[in-house]
Parts: structure tokens; C-alpha cells; sequence
């Protein structure tokens, strides 16, 4: 049962709040805007953190990718303006078969060339990436076949001239149409679709040059590696006015599936050591994904601790209002408290009193904080394309802190009513 003596100390409490309904409002908000902040902000930082930590789960933890990159040197030559030369780097054929036979560990190891072109389809042509690769792509990057098949084994072997598109580039290339059956041209040859991928990731980006920039996952072509090779050899021409810049690159990129995610952890010191022996130039870079997913997390950590301590300081503010106005309730009601002490009014009753009023204004302000809180983040989100996250553990700390700002801010204008001397309070005017 609660007192009886409690219940009419609240009642006084909300009573002389209701007296000034604008003043009390106005001490509010300071709480309001402070929980509001708090959410709101965790709920963007927790929603570019997911996006962030998707993004590298969907490139796979129990994978490594080795990414064909142009030398320093051989950059700094092809931006002073040195045209008509040919450079040679990257990964090669052989360096995918030696990651398969010397590290242990190795499931498969899939290779990849990466060809920008323009792909046709009557009056239609997209520009896209032409990637050659091996059948098991799918299982490895877990692209799903929405349509038809993926490539097979018999592909391969023959050189066949077919294709797998992503679901993007078939509506860019197909408005009207069945993709299937259907062929598209890309270069000089003519290439039957075959089947229609979903991407896992259509953040991920890739180029020749195996940076993450470029065409999107969602505007790719899939032929035979053996195909990719015949059709366009491995150097590759980028004609300019009055010159022409030639790379050779067999590989643009590999992906190494590991056994397991132990497997990763020793296989990545392993994989630089067996590259360096056969790549003096520093024509390559290895991504674990695990390494970013746990960098990722940390990251995730730091940013919402940064993000909640912005946030914390409206709260702070908010409670200095508190205490600024309820210092000032104390001197106008002097004579009130004096008048209460001499019916018999206890300290602990002047105190529980003004106790009251605070913790019912950040209590308040902490409840319309909370569904103004959530309410942000999803307008927010529905304005732009930014993902918000409310978690339930950020709409606890808010209100518990809103809550505790109550109590502590409170309690120092309700000892100072409490310590007044009876008899010159009644003499205040």
C-alpha cells in the first residue's frame, strides 16, 4: 500500500505545477529535446553501422579476397602522361593455383577478370562489367539464381559464348522482354542469357583495378573464365585521343573460401608471405572481411559512445533548467513552505515535496522524449535513404537518465526549501 502521506505530497506536487502550466512546459523541453537527442542520434549511428557490418558479413567471413592493384610506380608513370606503354601486374593464374595446393585450410579458390564494357540488347546498351569466372561463383559469394541457371562445368570446358545477368541489367536491358534465350552483344560477340543472379551486396563495387568503386554489383554479366580469355585475351586497351593505354592483368581478383573462420586467421599471414615470393611490386592487396566485420564492430562501439555523449549534454542542460527554475520555485514560495512548517510539515515533507515536482517534470519530459525519439529516426529514414535502427536498450538509457537527472537535480532546490527557518519564512514577503 502506498502512504497515504505520499499520495498527498504528489498531489500537492502536480497541483502547484498545474499553477504554471507555460513554466513548467518550458522546463520540459530541456528534458524532451535531451532524450529525443539521445535516441535519435544512436538510432542513425546504429543504422550506418548495420548497413557497414551487412555489407562485409555478405562478402563472407569464412572468404578472403586478393585484389589486382596498380603499382605505385606504374600509377605515378600513367598520371605524368606517359601513353602508347604497356603495363603487366596483378595476379595470375598460377598464383590461384598455388593458393590452393600450399595453404592449408583452402575449400576453393575462385578467380575473376573484370572487364568494363558495354553490353547490348537491340536499341538498348548499358554500360556493365564483364566478369569470367568459375560455376561455383554462386556458392561461394552466394549469389542466388532468380531465374534459369548459373554456369556450368560444360561452359567452361567449351568456351561457351553464354551469360548470366544481375536483376538490375535485365530490367535496364529487358523493360519489355524475357531475358532468357535472348542474346546480348558486349564487344564484337554475341553472348545467350542463360540466367538471372540476385547480388547479396549491391553496395559492393569492383573494378580492373580491384577497387571498391566503379559499375555496382547490380549492372554485372557472368561468362565462363575461359570464355572471358579467348574472347578478350589478357590485355587489355583503353584507346584515348591520339593515344592508347594497354594493361595486362590475368586476374582481377580472388576469392579464397577457407574452411573455417579459424582457418582465415592463419591463412591471411600465409597468403602475403606465398604472394610476396612472386610479386616483387606491390601489385596486389588482400581483405579479410572478418578483420573489417570486427573493425566494424569496434568502430560501432566507440561511434555510439561518442554519439550518446553528444546526446547526454542536452540531457545535462535540461537538468540545469530543472534546477534553475526550481531554485526559483523555492524563493517565490518561501512563505508558503514557512506556513507549511508551522501546521507541522516536516523537512522530509518539504523535500519529498519539491522532489516531486522535479522528478514528475524530467519523468514527463523523458516519456514525450521517447515518442519524439522514435518518431525522428522513421521520418528520417522515410526521407532519405539513410537506415535508422531504435534499439530498445537506447529508449531505456535515455529514460533512465532522464529519470536520474530528476533525482539529481533535484534534490539540491529541495534541501535548500527543506533547511529554510520556519520563522523567516513566514516573514518573507
Amino acid at each position: 500500500m502506498i502512504p497515504y502521506q505520499f499520495i498527498v505530497t504528489v498531489k500537492l506536487g502536480l497541483k502547484s505545477l498545474m499553477l504554471h502550466k507555460l513554466r513548467s512546459s518550458l522546463t520540459m523541453l530541456g528534458i524532451i529535446f535531451g532524450v529525443c537527442s539521445v535516441i535519435a542520434m544512436l538510432a542513425i549511428g546504429e543504422g550506418a553501422s548495420y548497413e557497414a557490418q551487412e555489407a562485409i558479413k555478405k562478402l563472407g567471413s569464412n572468404n578472403i579476397l586478393i585484389r589486382s592493384v596498380k603499382p605505385p610506380e606504374q600509377a605515378r608513370q600513367q598520371s605524368s602522361g606517359s601513353r602508347g606503354m604497356q603495363l603487366k601486374y596483378g595476379l595470375t593464374y598460377a598464383d590461384g593455383a598455388r593458393l590452393q595446393s600450399t595453404i592449408p585450410g583452402v575449400v576453393r579458390v575462385l578467380p575473376m577478370r573484370i572487364i568494363r564494357e558495354n553490353v547490348r540488347f537491340e536499341r538498348n546498351e548499358v554500360p556493365c562489367q564483364v566478369i569470367g569466372t568459375y560455376p561455383y561463383y554462386s556458392d561461394v559469394t552466394g549469389a542466388a539464381v532468380v531465374r534459369g541457371r548459373f554456369l556450368a562445368h560444360l561452359d567452361e570446358a567449351r568456351q561457351e559464348n553464354v551469360c548470366v545477368i544481375t536483376t538490375g541489367l535485365a530490367r535496364r536491358l529487358f523493360p519489355y522482354q524475357d531475358p532468357l534465350d535472348h542474346s546480348v552483344k558486349i564487344d564484337a560477340f554475341y553472348y545467350r542469357v542463360i540466367g538471372i543472379v540476385q547480388e547479396r551486396s549491391q553496395a559492393e563495387q569492383r573494378t580492373q583495378s580491384g577497387k571498391m568503386e566503379g559499375q555496382p554489383l547490380d549492372n554485372n554479366v557472368y561468362i565462363p573464365l575461359s570464355t572471358s580469355r579467348t574472347r578478350f585475351g589478357d590485355i587489355l586497351i583503353r584507346r584515348t585521343a591520339g593515344s592508347f593505354e594497354a594493361e595486362e592483368v590475368q586476374l582481377h581478383q580472388v576469392t579464397v573460401q577457407m574452411r573455417d573462420v579459424a582457418a582465415v586467421e592463419t591463412a591471411d599471414p600465409q597468403i602475403k608471405t606465398l604472394l610476396d615470393r612472386f610479386h616483387e611490386d606491390n601489385d596486389y592487396e588482400v581483405v579479410v572481411p572478418l578483420q573489417l566485420l570486427r573493425q566494424a564492430e569496434q568502430t560501432k562501439r566507440i561511434f555510439n559512445i561518442v554519439l550518446g555523449s553528444i546526446a547526454a549534454i542536452s540531457l545535462l542542460v535540461g537538468g540545469i533548467g530543472i534546477m534553475n527554475i526550481m531554485l526559483a520555485t523555492v524563493t517565490e514560495r518561501t512563505r508558503e513552505i514557512g506556513i507549511r512548517r508551522a501546521l507541522g510539515a516536516r523537512r522530509a515533507d518539504i523535500t519529498r515535496q519539491f522532489l516531486v515536482e522535479t522528478v514528475v517534470l524530467s519523468i514527463g519530459g523523458g516519456l514525450i522524449g521517447v515518442m519524439v525519439g522514435v518518431i525522428v529516426p522513421f521520418v528520417v529514414s522515410e526521407m532519405t535513404t539513410m537506415r535508422t535502427i531504435v534499439t530498445p536498450w537506447s529508449v531505456l538509457l535515455a529514460f533512465s537518465i532522464s529519470g536520474a537527472i530528476g533525482i539529481i537535480f533535484g534534490l539540491y532546490p529541495a534541501k535548500a526549501a527543506a533547511d529554510l527557518d520556519p520563522i523567516e519564512a513566514l516573514r518573507h514577503e
